[in-house]
């Protein structure tokens, strides 16, 4: 009888992140071949604010990009709507925030529930790449495992988000068709919508941002756009603005 597999073991610094405060919840989701480093400052800093917050760790991220290549965005998506549903247990008003992909599965919640989400904080989402090797991506992905990784898009010196060097191509398959199902329902986006997009990002076009303001049906929507950050702006030199503009969007919405 084969013995069962031991998983591999999360990386330093890729843990989960919660704490318990107030009756106002926030949900932060952290992008593909990433982990909650991304976000743990974000999450931190709301904590202190007296806020109630879970950062959940991706089934798949941060641990090996092998393991990713295992599961898909419907595990990705149940992990952060089990976050949520959490959140929307224990508080009045739930914000949703995301970075890339995780952009992606907030926008996800926001289309799916509703007014149960009081807010959506997007940072550099992802709808899309403009990628030629992107059609090719339901055949390369049964013979090729991964590409070099794209991870650490970050213009300040010394940060890390904890990802993986390669990315999984299977993986990535299967967010493309989060990409697909997310761009067709954005037109039940009715939520306040605060969208920060980086000048220079070296991932996500800033036709991916251009086309959620496209679609969406909210009327209380902001764009800022980073001029001093990449793709991980949450870690980069306009992290400070991330902060005190979703402080006051929440101080907003919840006075």
């Amino acid at each position: 009888m084969a013995q069962p597999t031991t998983p591999p073991a999360v990386r330093s610094g890729a843990e989960p992140y919660a704490h318990d405060g107030d009756r106002v919840g926030i949900l932060l989701c952290h992008g593909f071949t990433g982990s909650p480093a991304s976000m743990r400052p974000w999450a931190e800093h709301l904590a202190e604010a007296g806020h109630t917050v879970r950062l959940p760790r991706l089934p798949g991220h941060g641990t090996t990009w092998q393991e990713a290549n295992t599961t898909g965005w419907p595990q990705w998506y149940a992990e952060v709507s089990q976050a949520f549903a959490d959140l929307r247990r224990a508080c009045d008003l739930v914000f949703v925030a995301g970075i890339s992909m995780g952009g992606t599965l907030a926008t996800r919640l926001a289309e799916e529930h509703g007014s149960d989400v009081a807010g959506l904080v997007l940072v550099n989402p992802a709808y899309k790449v403009e990628d030629p090797r992107l059609k090719a991506l339901p055949v390369l992905q049964r013979f090729l495992p991964s590409l070099p990784g794209i991870g650490n898009d970050i213009k300040k010196p010394g940060q890390d988000e904890v990802c993986y060097d390669r990315v999984p191509l299977k993986a990535l398959h299967s967010q493309t068709k989060l990409w697909a199902a997310t761009i067709l329902d954005m037109p039940l986006v009715t939520q306040p919508v605060l969208l920060f997009r980086s000048a220079d990002d070296h991932v996500v076009p800033a036709s991916s941002s251009a086309l959620l303001l496209s679609r969406i049906s909210s009327v209380d929507v902001t764009e800022t756009v980073l001029p001093d950050s990449y793709h991980v702006a949450t870690l980069d030199n306009d992290a400070p603005t991330i902060l005190a503009d979703t402080d006051a969007f929440i101080g907003r919405l919840s006075s």
